[in-house]
């Protein structure tokens, strides 16, 4: 009852996460049921009224292996959760090496447990051939069909169905299948390397049953005498008489004695590595790891007093709980790579398929997927060593206690004392660690923190002095102009002073004022505080517009769903039409019309683009300005125009620049095709300096094209404001670098610029070293009061 159970409520959990429609209940629940009536058949045959500790692990992987039918079942009529069903699909098959494992360990190997498991492991293989036989052809189902074939015929053929010897190739052709098919269900190989693993498998499971038939035949007259003569399977503990042993056996004590010994360090080494292991680059050094967990010593304290059934309760949680702290760890430590910034349990969380889709857009699809399951298989096998690895501690420490009183007792008095002086070998790494535990903490603090975060945003959305202005007072210093917000990827205040290639980038601002200066425009600069740092740029665009501090992934979803005047709202309600411009976009995004009321969005698909991508950047930077000026600016009898333009060649992982040609030469793109690129190769992410050069080089190229744009097509109407929208990743910036950002505005007509007069930016595109800082928040109310918008009153 408790497995029936257990396969209902995984039915439900997989309803909830990824849905699950009528055929995957059914078939889920009648496998259920089949399951829990066989299981039952079968202890009443053997005589037993309970399983041990092996058969519950087995019925684990049968749970799961329901799970993976109702799965499948339901791919016949929707889109199959792969990475869930290949998640599901590796934990039984990583659980089947436990099962055999705990039953030695136990001694409780019988004929029942070997049964369960050969048929699991037969069913699993059976789902999952007629899954792959989707794709790679009805074939596929003798694989999974050739264990019930083989069990069919021995109704026909008594010697069939005789017992047949032990044999382990039998066991690793067995696991093979399982393999392959998972393999082939994920998709992450070429179709004709696919084929050949599944061509391979099958013959390696026709040689295996082959061999067995050909046993059993030649046996057929002696085998019921073997039968006869062979003990009775036990349920219970296997059993044998005192022996004396000799020289070898011995020999294989003390062997034994050695293995014993390595397996508890490698344990304790395990356990103390989860424990110590840091979370932020800039701490990770192998004197990080010299320090003495408390949760430790107080994991082994507690199986001294618990008693034997206590311990492995205690070894399996704090198994999974020693896994879940090493993948929030490896979370965090990413997170800190990427965004120098702690990992947010539900905000990051919701970002899990965007950042899987950026990662397949700068690696591929094939080495995402190779990611996705490597990511699952490592969880799997974590889970499985941390268990191991507790239940042999808490065994080793039982079976020792006064030996483990008095180490645990003085490593205790150490840890105090440690703790006492702040004793540390590296700084803000104190050898007193509680590290584990305040990671935890630090999570459930997160939790509470966003939920608590959300009615303090709520206020802040429904607090807008602008949102009422009437249509009359908006805007009237820029009526006529054409204004496009320019957000320039990862373009920080790294880039133009403080670093290797602050110089290169001057020289280019330098150029670029020249530029301007050349077709009668000037600039004003400054700088912003970004909401972001390393990514998630929307987070900037949308405080730049909204006037709103939105750092994170959940105010920016609260915020879309909320109304809210924002900079491209007060354009169109003054008579502007409103486009964005976004070219990395390459789905739909609502948001757009929704939140932001543009009149026209443009993606990678609606500009005529037919030349390469650059790795993340699905067009040069040239290209977007010159579709712009084809599809809008160039256009006569038309309204102004407000346009959020958002560039990304500066984007990571910068080892594909484009080469800025001839304006006139760019036509669909297509030229960039046979145009040479600055390409870096090799192990180009292994080497910071080349990645900050690397960067340094974007940021000119986008730089030099905006300006060079603006010289070739700027009209005496147009005004830009050009932001970076957060510094670049931290391999570039560092981990203490501030979120500040540059800020231009750039003008034909000097009086726009003179609105501006009083904000103490300096001339030109380069801001000066004390130009003033303001949030990006500031910048709405600061930009329409400037020009002449009024807020509302009353």
């Amino acid at each position: 009852m408790t497995g029936l159970i257990a396969q209902v409520l995984l039915l439900a959990a997989l309803a909830a996460t990824v849905g699950l429609g009528d055929a995957g209940w059914v078939v889920g629940l009648t496998c259920a049921v089949i399951t829990a009536a066989a299981l039952a058949h079968g202890l009443s045959r053997y005589g037993s009224d309970r399983l041990c500790l092996a058969d519950w692990v087995t019925l684990a992987r049968a749970t799961l292996a329901i799970g993976v039918a109702a799965l499948v079942a339901n791919s016949l009529h929707r889109h199959a959760p792969v990475t869930m069903l290949v998640s599901l699909t590796a934990l039984a098959l990583a659980l089947d090496a436990v099962d055999g494992w705990v039953a030695r360990r136990t001694r409780t190997t019988r004929t029942l447990g070997a049964q369960f498991d050969a048929e699991v492991d037969a069913f699993l293989i059976l789902v999952l051939s007629v899954y792959v036989a989707r794709s790679a052809g009805a074939w596929v189902l003798a694989i999974g069909a050739a264990r019930y074939v083989f069990l069919a015929v021995g109704w026909v053929l008594p010697w069939m169905r005789e017992p047949l010897p032990p044999r382990h190739w039998r066991k690793v052709v067995a696991a093979t299948q399982g393999i392959v098919l998972a393999v082939a269900a994920a998709d992450i190989l070429p179709r004709s390397l696919t084929q050949a693993t599944l061509v391979a498998a099958l013959v390696l499971l026709a040689e295996s049953f082959g061999r067995d038939v050909w046993w059993l035949r030649g046996n057929r007259r002696s085998a019921r005498q073997s039968l006869a003569d062979r003990p009775e399977p036990t349920l219970g503990p296997a059993t044998s008489g005192p022996a004396t042993p000799g020289p070898a056996g011995a020999r294989r004590g003390r062997a034994r004695q050695i293995v014993a010994v390595v397996l508890t360090i490698l344990s304790a080494l395990l356990v103390w590595a989860i424990l110590v292991a840091p979370d932020q680059p800039q701490y990770l050094s192998l004197n990080a790891f010299l320090r003495l967990p408390l949760e430790g010593l107080v994991l082994i304290a507690l199986a001294l007093v618990l008693p034997a059934s206590g311990r492995r309760i205690l070894a399996v949680t704090v198994g999974l709980a020693l896994t879940l702290v090493l993948v929030l760890k490896v979370i965090n430590y990413e997170v800190f790579t990427t965004f120098n910034r702690p990992f947010d349990p539900l905000g990051d969380t919701s970002q899990l398929g965007n950042g899987i889709e950026t990662l397949r857009s700068l690696v591929g699809s094939t080495e995402t997927k190779l990611i996705e399951v490597g990511a699952v298989v490592g969880v799997v096998v974590l889970v499985v060593l941390a268990i191991l690895a507790m239940l042999r501690l808490t065994r080793v420490a039982a079976a020792n206690r006064r030996w483990t009183l008095r180490t645990v007792l003085a490593l205790g008095a150490v840890w105090a004392l440690c703790w006492g002086f702040g004793a540390q070998l590296i700084a803000h790494t104190p050898i007193a660690s509680t590290l584990s535990a305040g990671l935890i903490v630090d999570q459930v603090h997160a939790l509470q923190a966003d939920i608590h975060d959300r009615g303090v945003f709520a206020k802040q959305i429904n607090h807008d002095a602008f949102r009422n202005t009437p249509t009359n007072q908006l805007l009237t210093g820029l009526r006529g102009k054409d204004v496009l917000l320019v957000f320039v990827e990862a373009y920080g205040q790294l880039a133009v002073q403080g670093s290797s290639f602050s110089p290169e980038v001057d020289n280019a601002l330098s150029e670029g004022n020249k530029r301007l200066q050349s077709a009668g425009f000037s600039a004003r600069s400054g700088f912003l505080t970004s909401a972001t740092f390393g990514g998630i740029s929307w987070l900037a665009h949308s405080s730049l517009q909204s006037g709103l501090w939105v750092n994170s992934q959940l105010r920016y979803n609260q915020l879309m769903s909320a109304k809210r005047f924002t900079l491209a709202d007060g354009f169109k309600r003054a008579g502007w039409r409103t486009v964005d411009d976004v070219p990395s976009n390459d789905r739909a995004w609502p948001q757009g019309q929704n939140y932001y009321h543009y009149d026209k969005l443009y993606d990678r698909y609606q500009v005529g683009y037919h030349g390469p991508s650059f790795t993340y950047a699905s067009m040069p930077d040239q290209y977007i300005f010159l579709a712009l000026q084809r599809l809008e600016l160039s256009k006569t009898h038309r309204r102004p125009l407000f346009a959020e333009v958002d560039t990304v060649s500066s984007h990571m992982p910068w080892n594909r620049i484009p080469e800025q040609i001839s304006w006139n030469e760019v036509g669909n793109g297509s030229i960039f095709n046979r145009t040479p690129m600055d390409h870096e190769t090799g192990a180009f992410w292994g080497n910071p300096p080349r990645v900050q050069a690397a960067y340094g080089r974007s940021i000119v190229y986008s730089l030099n094209t905006l300006t060079s744009f603006v010289q070739h097509y700027g009209s005496k109407k147009l005004v830009m404001v050009v932001v970076g929208d957060h510094q670049p990743l931290p391999i570039v910036s560092g981990h203490n670098s501030n979120h500040d950002v540059p800020i231009s505005v750039i003008s034909h007509d000097p009086s726009v610029l003179k609105r501006i007069g009083s904000w103490g930016w300096g001339p030109g595109l380069r801001p000066k070293p004390n130009a003033p800082v303001w949030p990006m928040s500031a910048f709405r109310d600061r930009f329409l009061s400037a020009f002449d918008t009024q807020p509302a009153t009353g």
